[in-house]
């Protein structure tokens, strides 16, 4: 978060909509629509003898003991939580576009038809992750378990600021494109279809995203200054409740991990292969989004230099933490 200490704040300005960039969401939105069956699924099952997530975002890199089979099984581990946590957030994120289309109701309808069509895109995405859960479900062993449950998760989201959610559910959004164009898309050895998830995912949230900084920006004109301060707060409580559900599911994906390798680790191996899963989910859902290029100079534009320094103090602990497995 060393990128969050430096910025400087922008000069805050009244809220403007801009019908046009709203239209340009509507229109790609149109032009990219797919369906779950038809485009994504497509009559195929997930290949298992494939990784689903690339070694890259699954950190693999630190456990050079790892057998060939024993990298494949910590990748699509990583793989069906991966895919659980979007469908975990994206109730909180369609919920709060539909909360947020109020504003436009009877104002901008340009406006409003790109947020409906946000969240209708998000009911699907929470299908498409249902279906892909129940999916790997059938191909794996099991013993998994993924306790968080989206409307709990949803209500701590929802419980705070505006401004503190739409910075969450932008970084989240744009993490997720970042990911599938530096990791997943390269690389010919994970499932075909995992990729196609994401593939298609990505498209969507592309615009996704656009909304999301357009709303945030808005937010941030309309609130005082004051308010701002409190809700750089709730954005670092935010990020705490991810961390909470990552270092839980951490936990659980090693201990799964664990029971289908069969033959113990030694003691020291396994504390590498907890602090494997621990690092690459801290990276994948918080220093990843945090560290976003695209993020860092849209939250710069909103806070003050120690309000950024607030938010990088919060975070180092997790930063630090993912160092050796980078």
């Amino acid at each position: 978060m060393q990128n969050v200490a430096r910025i400087q704040p922008l000069q805050q300005t009244a809220p403007v909509i801009d019908t046009r960039r709203y239209a340009k969401c509507i229109e790609v939105s149109k032009r990219i629509r797919w369906d779950i069956d038809r485009d994504v699924i497509r009559g195929r099952s997930f290949d298992f003898s494939r990784r689903f997530l690339p070694d890259g975002l699954a950190k693999t890199g630190s456990l050079p003991f790892l057998t060939e089979y024993e990298r494949v099984l910590f990748s699509q581990i990583q793989g069906r939580t991966y895919a659980n946590m979007f469908g975990l957030v994206e109730r909180a994120i369609g919920a709060k576009m539909l909360e947020l289309s109020r504003a436009h109701w009877l104002d901008d309808q340009t406006a409003l038809e790109a947020l409906v069509r946000f969240t209708d895109e998000e009911l699907k995405h929470q299908e498409l992750f249902r279906r892909i859960e129940r999916m790997i479900a059938a191909g794996m062993p099991g013993g998994y378990r993924f306790d968080a449950q989206p409307n709990d998760v949803a209500r701590v989201i929802l419980g705070k600021s505006t401004w503190a959610v739409l910075a969450l559910i932008c970084m989240i959004e744009l993490f997720t494109q970042e990911h599938y164009r530096a990791s997943i898309q390269p690389d010919a050895a994970i499932s075909e279809l995992y990729k196609d998830v994401f593939l298609f995912h990505w498209r969507e949230e592309s615009q996704h995203a656009i909304l999301d900084e357009l709303e945030w920006r808005q937010e941030n004109a309309r609130i005082t200054a004051q308010e701002r301060d409190a809700a750089v707060d709730d954005l670092i409580a935010l990020a705490g409740a991810v961390d909470n559900i990552v270092r839980q599911q951490a936990e659980a994906d090693a201990a799964y991990f664990f029971i289908r390798r069969g033959v113990p680790f030694t003691a020291n191996e396994a504390d590498k292969v907890r602090n494997a899963f621990l690092a690459a989910y801290r990276w994948q859902y918080i220093v990843s989004g945090a560290q976003d290029e695209r993020f860092s100079v849209a939250l710069g534009g909103m806070i003050t230099p120690a309000q950024g320094a607030r938010i990088g103090a919060a975070l180092a602990p997790i930063v630090e933490s993912t160092q050796e497995h980078a």
